[in-house]
């Protein structure tokens, strides 16, 4: 294998046949049918010398940066690994929030064309529809009647659809509507058809004072324009609350969505409470942002981190988890310098805030590599440990590059001091926020990481627990054709691989669908606490699951402090990108965000 300039073959670039495919069609460069890459070592090193254009040392950091992206030690989102170096006018950039969708044809018109354009450059946007007033409501103006929020959101998905037959990389969306719009039946309702939105995740903004009124069993009135509760002229329906509750237990349990994202919970932890309003998330749901709002993100391979695996000798590689996680948040800084955008306002907003999203995968199989069975105290404590310590690195990382090259522009000492996950940060390093400033507003967040993780050898993606020993995957390829590849799971073929046997399989190999719900919640509820955007999880239920299960899982989040949740429940009718051998999977192929 020929290395490059930098001279050096890392170690871990042998890759399975689905991996090669999942770089060749969607991370090789390639200038027309001519690919420029010979290996994955060739990507890394563009990627490399790209970001390292935003140092004043651009030598010595390239060296750096291509240290943790060998051996798939740390893996930048899919929009830096295909579009960094490659001399295109592209987004580097996997997330956005459009901008205010208002209550005007010129304005909605002029929000369609905003997300086209964004995702034309392959970035995921989410869109918040609780603008838009209901349907039957009167338009004074041109005397017609709107037609509500839902007709407008299949436009969109029209929209997406459009752009996705000419791409094997496109954005997905998600759309979110506040739980006292009018239209909120509507749109819990709008999955039950199979075919219907099938480019958007949905999700309901839920509220303090909506969660507060099913438990008290209270009237819950829907309104419009939102948030007004003085006004009687503007109320349009008083129902109970526990029956529209009910109603988006009864649509996740059918059809897996809507989603929650406890809307209230997510402004008051925002670390930017004192001059943004979040009203939507990327695709994916791991990271809340304003109108125009932007991420970059990137996961730590914890499973590359493993020493002498499946034995008495098995052991964590704390310190270099430290190195990485200080290096990546400075590469994830520098995106942000080096990345176009598809519209001057995400370039300010993100400019501004230089909000970046470090997060982790593989999590499940080093578990399994260290002998931890998922839902176990043991496993909860290392993982909330392990996302603790990745914490403290990129905190104290982005003091130092505050001290280095400033602060994000609209940090507020005295206002972002305030922020609650910064007031429960360690003293040494508020001290240091107070004295430096901060380099970046948000640091972290854990996503899907599904192709990424793949790319790697198919480690366990993201927090989520191992889907399946052997698999079907469905893999778009470059000719936009979709082809079935068998993929094993990374923790398990390396067993086989080590031991040369197929029985006595041990028992910390658990799979997401063998699992209590429960223990899926527990897991993303022990992480929260460090992760200062979201978590992307899905908690997978069992067939036999009922709408109470349902229930009680969604009102466990919320309990649980956390900022959403989604849930699974196989025989939900959901298109499929993984298929076991006995199981099905919630994610469509072409809605995978990195």
């Amino acid at each position: 294998m020929v290395c490059g300039p930098l001279n050096q073959c890392p170690p871990g670039t042998k890759m399975t046949r689905l991996s090669e495919e999942i770089w060749k069609s969607k991370y090789r460069y390639s200038q027309g049918t001519a690919a420029s890459e010979s290996s994955i070592v060739d990507t890394w090193q563009r990627v490399a010398h790209a970001v390292a254009a935003a140092e004043v040392d651009p030598i010595q950091w390239e060296k750096t940066f291509f240290s943790v992206l060998s051996d798939f030690l740390f893996m930048p989102g899919g929009r830096v690994l295909a579009g960094a170096g490659v001399g295109k006018k592209v987004t580097l950039f996997n997330c956005f929030v459009s901008g205010p969708i208002l209550d005007s044809i010129e304005n909605i018109l002029d929000a369609l064309k905003e997300t086209a354009v964004t995702m034309h450059q392959g970035g995921g946007v989410g869109c918040d529809f609780s603008g838009l007033r209901p349907s039957g409501s009167p338009a004074i103006r041109t005397g017609s009647v709107a037609s509500g929020p839902l007709p407008f959101m299949h436009i969109w998905d029209s929209l997406c659809q459009t752009l996705l037959a000419t791409s094997t990389r496109r954005g997905a969306m998600m759309g979110t509507l506040r739980c006292d719009h009018p239209d909120i039946v509507s749109f819990i309702d709008a999955k039950r058809e199979p075919d219907a939105l099938t480019n958007f995740n949905l999700s309901v903004l839920i509220t303090d004072d909506f969660m507060q009124a099913v438990a008290d069993d209270a009237e819950w009135q829907l309104s419009w324009p939102v948030q007004t509760t003085v006004d009687a002229s503007h109320i349009a329906e008083r129902m109970p609350a526990k029956s529209l509750w009910y109603h988006i237990v009864g649509a996740a349990h059918e059809t897996a969505e809507p989603g929650l994202l406890f809307i209230d919970r997510i402004n008051r932890e925002n670390n930017l409470h004192y001059c943004e309003n979040i009203s939507a998330t990327n695709p994916c749901g791991e990271i809340p942002l304003p109108p125009y709002g932007a991420c970059d993100l990137g996961s730590i391979n914890l499973a590359a981190l493993v020493r002498s695996p499946f034995s008495r000798e098995s052991e964590f590689d704390r310190q270099r988890l430290t190195d990485i996680a200080t290096t990546a948040a400075r590469l994830l800084d520098d995106v942000i310098d080096v990345s176009h955008f598809p519209l001057d306002r995400q370039a300010e907003k993100a400019r501004n805030t230089r909000r970046v999203g470090l997060g982790i995968t593989g999590l499940a199989d080093t578990l399994v590599m260290l002998g931890m069975n998922y839902d176990s105290d043991e496993a909860r404590d290392f993982s909330a440990q392990t996302m603790k310590q990745i914490r403290d690195a990129a905190y104290e990382a982005s003091v130092g590059l505050a001290r280095e090259k400033g602060p994000f522009p609209l940090f507020s000492k005295d206002e972002y001091l305030q922020a609650p996950f910064v007031q429960r940060l360690p003293n040494k390093l508020r001290d240091g926020i107070a004295a430096n400033g901060i380099r970046n507003s948000h640091l972290l967040a854990i996503a899907p990481a599904g192709t990424i993780s793949l790319l790697a050898g198919n480690v366990s993606s993201g927090i989520e627990p191992i889907y399946a020993l052997e698999a079907t995957r469905a893999v778009r390829l470059r000719d936009l054709k979709i082809r079935d590849l068998e993929v094993r799971d990374f923790a398990y073929d390396k067993w086989l691989n080590d031991t040369g046997q197929k029985s006595g399989i041990p028992e910390e190999f658990v799979t997401a669908g063998t699992l209590s719900a429960k223990a899926h919640l527990a897991m993303q509820a022990v992480m929260q606490p460090y992760v200062d955007n979201a978590i992307s999880k899905t908690v997978n239920l069992p067939p036999e699951a009922t709408t109470d299960d349902v229930d009680e899982i969604f009102s466990l989040a919320y309990s649980s402090g956390l900022k959403g949740c989604t849930v699974y429940r196989p025989g939900a009718h959901h298109d499929q990108v993984i298929r076991a051998r006995d199981e099905s999977h919630c994610c469509h192929i072409d809605r995978e965000a990195d």
